[in-house]
């Protein structure tokens, strides 16, 4: 065999960008940009951030009451009353007061479903992502699940839709 025909044998096994994990780590980006500058700064003018996030995860850490009263999601705000905030690679941590106590938060970026600053009317809504260790499927499991592609289909919008027809 040539190079040219193992180069092509070998394209096959090469796997797909994954964009839309790209596009979502990208977003996650954003917001960890916000809260460092936030953390940095403080929250200028009318700015402030209503975080939502999968209480459920193991990369999240909310205390007991707060995670049987909320088992699946958690919003909270930056406004006012927040102290102690931490931005890294991860995710953030931050000190709230709940009923005049205050707690720690932990929140992984992957564990994010939305970030809104309503002061600029900016938001961005996440696709969950998996937690850090997910469980292995079964083949067949994997077999029941639909194919990337399948699911990349509904995505796609035709351009001639929007193109002008004379």
């Amino acid at each position: 065999m040539t190079d040219i025909e193992n180069k092509d044998k070998d394209v096959g096994r090469n796997k797909a960008f994954d964009y839309d994990e790209m596009v979502q780590a990208a977003l996650r980006g954003v917001v960890r940009n916000a809260l460092q500058q936030a953390s940095k700064e403080g929250l200028s003018g009318r700015h402030h951030f209503y975080i939502t996030f999968e209480s459920s995860r193991p990369d999240v850490k909310v205390p007991e009451y707060l995670r049987k009263q909320h088992p699946e999601e958690i919003t909270i705000v930056l406004q006012h009353q927040f102290w102690d905030l931490k931005v890294d690679d991860k995710g953030f941590s931050v000190l709230l007061s709940f009923n005049e106590v205050q707690e720690r938060i932990e929140v992984s970026y992957a564990a994010l479903i939305s970030f809104l600053d309503p002061s600029v009317k900016f938001g961005l809504q996440f696709e969950p992502s998996p937690p850090a260790s997910p469980e292995k499927k079964t083949k067949k499991e994997k077999a029941e699940e639909p194919t990337k592609v399948e699911e990349n289909k509904k995505k796609v919008v035709e351009l001639d839709t929007f193109r002008n027809k004379k």
